[in-house]
């Protein structure tokens, strides 16, 4: 959800990383209330037991899909400077699935097909990863359907006027209802609630020192988890 930015570099790639154990199953979590149109692909199973992503630019038929959705001029960040990461990941019921989506600013492609490939080998589970305009651009639409997902230029939660980091495509939301947005009595979304307690940990929750946040601080990523003035538990940013 929040904020702050880093630069790295990055041309085109497919990374392969050897299997690890599965994570358990988990039922699905459903849209609440949501009057978005949505559309939830159900993970397909892969064939593959193996890590493996690719990063492209952004298509020039799915440019017309973002723009007025997750994209607008005056966004801080060209289309041309993001990109799409194909890839596929550990469900909670413990299968690998393909076509997760994410979509990123380029200087950090490489480094998110990095982090994730180690959450893969760990077993890490994460419920869906689809691109935010399949909830027309609706970040309350995206985290209540627990969806991991990265660009969205928008407001940060509570900050009208501000970009926040999805803005620059160098924030990521993982497992939004298991690892929810906690400020004072206010919780995104309302889901989370179910996932306040950190100390009783289950699939999917990410918590401190654990391989996700190791995987993320190693490449100088901040997790919301961490800051003072409130929690925010899905969300991770690369550093100014």
């Amino acid at each position: 959800m929040l904020s702050r930015i880093s630069v790295v570099a990055l041309a085109a790639l497919v990374v392969a990383v050897p299997a690890a154990s599965a994570a358990p199953a988990s039922s699905a979590v459903p849209v609440e209330g949501s009057t978005h149109s949505t559309h939830h692909v159900s993970p397909q199973p892969s064939d593959s037991s193996e890590f493996s992503a690719s990063v492209d630019p952004v298509p020039e038929e799915y440019r017309d899909r973002m723009i007025g959705v997750s994209w607008e001029p005056g966004c801080p960040v060209p289309i041309d400077d993001l990109r799409i990461i194909t890839m596929n990941y550990r469900g909670f019921d413990g299968d690998v699935h393909d076509g997760g989506r994410l979509m990123v600013h380029k200087d950090v492609a490489d480094t998110t097909v990095t982090v994730f490939g180690e959450m893969f080998e760990e077993g890490f589970p994460i419920r869906r990863m689809q691109l935010i305009e399949e909830y027309d651009g609706s970040d309350d639409a995206s985290m209540a359907a627990d969806n991991t997902s990265s660009f969205n230029c928008r407001p940060i939660t509570g900050s009208p006027g501000r970009f926040s980091i999805h803005s620059y495509g160098k924030a990521i939301d993982i497992n939004t209802v298991e690892n929810p947005y906690v400020k004072g009595d206010l919780v995104l979304p309302p889901s989370g609630e179910e996932f306040l307690d950190r100390d009783d940990v289950r699939p999917g929750m990410i918590t401190k020192n654990d391989p996700v946040v190791k995987a993320f601080k190693k490449r100088r990523f901040d997790w919301g988890g961490n800051w003072k003035s409130l929690k925010d538990y899905q969300h991770f940013e690369a550093k100014s």
